[in-house]
């Protein structure tokens, strides 16, 4: 069995690629950093700022709808979903990391856009403080490298 490592694929070269961002407004500084080191990633990758556009949602919840709007417009290579579910003393924890969970890989899958998880979900604020700035840094790579992949494979 061969690995194609021929083309695009793996790598991390954003040249001509155009990204959506969905970022969720709820526990605010923390996304805003998340968004900050993405949208940093994406320019270091050589994704022209005018090919990157950012929106907000009110929260975790809203983000997989902003991000299914974006897809079927077709203007977009690859989306990040954003956002920072802090676990409470009730259910709502659970419900909200994995319905947003759910509807950011549903869009991936419906629309065949690669869709980046950036949704942290953490025990508390320091974790999601410790993560933030990685997990934009990481978002925006696997934004370039699966889109990348997928104009490789079709």
């Amino acid at each position: 069995m061969q690995e194609a490592d021929q083309g695009r694929s793996g790598e991390l070269e954003g040249e001509g690629l155009r990204i959506g961002i969905v970022r969720a407004r709820f526990n605010d500084p923390i996304t805003h950093d998340i968004a900050k080191a993405c949208v940093a990633e994406l320019e270091r990758l050589d994704v022209e700022n005018d090919d990157i556009r950012l929106v907000s949602v009110p929260g975790a919840l809203e983000v997989p709808l902003a991000l299914k709007v974006m897809a079927e417009s077709g203007d977009y290579d690859a989306l990040v979903a954003i956002g920072c579910v802090i676990r409470g003393e009730t259910y709502h924890f659970e419900l909200v990391a994995n319905e947003s969970g759910a509807g950011v890989t549903r869009v991936a899958l419906d629309h065949l856009v690669p869709v980046a998880n950036a949704i942290l979900t953490c025990d508390n604020e320091a974790q999601a403080w410790q993560r933030a700035a990685d997990k934009g840094r990481d978002a925006a790579r696997v934004a370039v490298e699966m889109a990348n992949l997928l104009e490789e494979l079709s």
